[in-house]
């Protein structure tokens, strides 16, 4: 709840529900995921968002406000968890298709690596807003005790990814390649830009992120509503 250039935005409308309702619900629909929960924190200003899980009935934990990587991993020690996905409560575009994919990725892999991503510092090509992180929990629990700077515990998984080698990482790639749309919710801009998307498909939050992209290439505008955005990277603390 207090982010800094959208304080409040998880629990902003979108299209009738709670922008964290549409992120969960969206995420359940994965095939290969077992349990969504909300890792909240301890702050007073997080009680809506406690409330709000007791309502819904949406699994959740609460921890450290700043030490995110903390809280993360006793969320996933609280489900005991053995293999974790990563998604952020801001992307209400969230596709479970895209999660699918990437836990695909690293259940397959042979040897096993200890994180697959659709977004890492070196590329991205699905908008930004379809991020999804999967890792092992031995490989989060390793980042938990040794992880010594500020962003690698704001942003909760740098410290797989940045020393080349340390872990076995894997980047998914596409082509082409739509890495420099935007559908994250970080502004006001954004927020606008979402709710505008929502509005396309009126009563669905099951959309598919190609059916958004067909949305875009028919309404080129829609990407001028926060293109001018600066968004943060994974060294930004704060």
């Amino acid at each position: 709840m207090s982010s800094t250039r959208l304080p409040g935005k998880v629990l902003a409308d979108l299209a009738g529900a709670p922008m964290l309702v549409r992120v969960v619900e969206r995420a359940r629909r994965a095939r290969l995921i077992h349990q969504v929960a909300v890792a909240t924190s301890i702050d007073a200003a997080d009680d809506a968002i406690a409330e709000l899980c007791l309502q819904r009935g949406f699994a959740f934990t609460r921890g450290s406000a700043t030490d995110v990587l903390d809280r993360f991993y006793h969320a996933a020690v609280a489900f005991s968890a053995d293999v974790v996905v990563r998604l952020t409560g801001d992307c209400p575009l969230i596709d479970p298709s895209l999660i699918d994919e990437a836990l695909e990725a690293f259940l397959q892999s042979d040897p096993a690596f200890d994180l697959v991503a659709n977004r890492l510092p070196e590329g991205r090509d699905v908008p930004i807003g379809l991020d999804v992180e999967v890792c092992s929990m031995q490989a989060l629990a390793r980042a938990w005790r040794e992880a010594d700077q500020p962003h690698q515990r704001e942003h909760v998984l740098p410290y797989l990814y940045d020393v080349p080698g340390r872990f076995r990482v894997q980047l998914l790639r596409r082509q082409p390649s739509f890495g420099t749309l935007r559908w994250t919710v970080d502004t006001p801009q954004d927020l606008e830009a979402v709710r505008q998307i929502y509005a396309r498909f009126p009563g669905r939050d099951d959309f598919s992120w190609l059916e958004v992209l067909e949305v875009y290439e028919r309404e080129p505008a829609l990407r001028e509503i926060n293109s001018t955005v600066r968004h943060k990277t994974h060294r930004d603390v704060g």
